[in-house]
């Protein structure tokens, strides 16, 4: 039986599809991962994925995940999966979301695999009522080939999941495991939302039991602020949440959860720039 605490990749047998019970969705997400080996470009300190290795995707078997993503479709449409592996009140399909264990952008077949996915759906008549998400770090935006596959998203009325953990280089550099000045990270999400509806994605917690000070929390309503009001689609707003499953990194040993109060007290902070907010706690 799916739960939003074990997010296993590999539950449902197969290379590219698994079934996920997402907070952030409300229901059943079908994950489409093309991160196979485990290897990403971040080393975010949440990190669930096993054996997380520096890296990008590799070759993507475009038509196994085409077989793949039709055969479980076909369960969940035709047969009986959501009721034997779903919980009373979530047996609803929500969304196809690119993700999995690493950067889906980094993916030589990106844009084709967006492609291909919007087609299934659209085979399925799950156009108007189940998603089609892109989660990404953002971090590969510049490049041509991945805003090929972004405008294809949007072409196919999908929306993008951007994450922002932090409005510091060196907030991102210990939450997320990489050197990326805010500028570049404020140019990535500009570039992403004038292709596609975007939503900033924002992992909050305690790191070894002290929550994001004034500052850290300043920087990053400055991104927000810029994100709604600069040139351009404004983002959609936020989807703000805590640490429901234990980091399988080493960096996990820092990571504990905000309070009730500490949570309420960000999401206000963030109301108050005109943004709307989803929380997943």
């Amino acid at each position: 039986m799916l739960t939003v605490s074990d997010h296993d990749r590999y539950l449902s047998g197969l290379v590219y599809v698994y079934p996920v019970l997402s907070r952030r969705a409300g229901g059943v997400s079908v994950g489409i991962n093309l991160n196979p080996n485990n290897a990403c470009n971040w080393h975010c300190a949440y990190c669930q994925v096993p054996n997380l290795t520096r890296g990008k995707a590799p070759k993507i078997d475009l038509d196994r995940l085409e077989a793949e993503l039709r055969g479980f479709l076909a369960a969940i449409c035709r047969g009986e999966w959501l009721a034997r592996n779903a919980p009373e009140g979530a047996r609803v399909l929500k969304d196809l979301a690119f993700s999995g264990n690493g950067e889906p952008t980094s993916a030589a077949e990106f844009a084709d695999a967006v492609a291909l996915v919007a087609q299934i759906r659209s085979e399925f008549a799950l156009d108007r009522e189940v998603a089609l998400r892109l989660i990404s770090n953002g971090s590969l935006l510049a490049q041509a080939r991945v805003q090929e596959g972004i405008r294809r998203l949007a072409q196919a009325g999908g929306e993008v999941w951007f994450k922002l953990d932090a409005g510091k280089a060196d907030a991102t550099a210990k939450i997320n495991g990489v050197r990326l000045a805010p500028r570049l990270a404020a140019r990535n999400l500009a570039i992403c939302k004038a292709l596609c509806p975007t939503w900033v994605q924002t992992c909050v917690f305690r790191w070894d039991g002290q929550a994001p000070d004034d500052a850290e929390l300043g920087a990053y309503l400055d991104m927000l602020d810029h994100a709604k009001s600069g040139d351009g689609r404004a983002i959609e707003g936020v989807l703000l949440y805590g640490v429901a499953r234990p980091s399988l990194q080493p960096e996990g040993a820092h990571i504990s959860p905000l309070s009730a109060a500490e949570l309420a007290m960000i999401v206000d902070r963030i109301k108050e720039k005109g943004l709307t907010v989803h929380v997943s706690p």
